[in-house]
């Protein structure tokens, strides 16, 4: 059974950097074909996919988030997280991690987390 959790700060001031942890029960997140994403949900947008790190270690990024985003991993945790600087109001929203077998599929979902954009 896979299990992941969202953590970290519910409000961000304009134009810092947003970190995000998700913590992962079950399987490493080294293990073979699994792809850790991160997606967020806003009311005006719905579903936007902004990054994954893969089983490897390699990363892929939404072209839209990428020059702000950055994904990485601590093993030794089996966990991954999330940084997206120059934050905006805008980019309020419910922020989920996931796993999936392919960079684009997710199978299993933590619960998401609001994050706030505000001074």
């Amino acid at each position: 059974q896979v299990q992941l959790q969202e953590s970290g700060p519910g409000l961000v001031k304009p134009s810092q950097t947003l970190s995000l942890i998700c913590t992962v029960t079950g399987p490493s997140i080294t293990t073979d074909y699994f792809y850790w994403s991160w997606v967020r949900q806003t009311p005006g947008k719905g579903l936007e996919w902004m990054g994954a790190i893969a089983y490897s270690g390699n990363t892929d990024y939404n072209p839209t988030f990428e020059s702000r985003t950055s994904i990485s991993r601590d093993t030794s945790k089996n966990q991954f997280t999330l940084q997206l600087s120059s934050v905006t109001p805008e980019d309020s929203a419910v922020y989920y991690c996931n796993r999936g077998s392919g960079w684009y599929m997710y199978d299993y979902w933590g619960q998401g987390t609001q994050v706030t954009v505000s001074s």
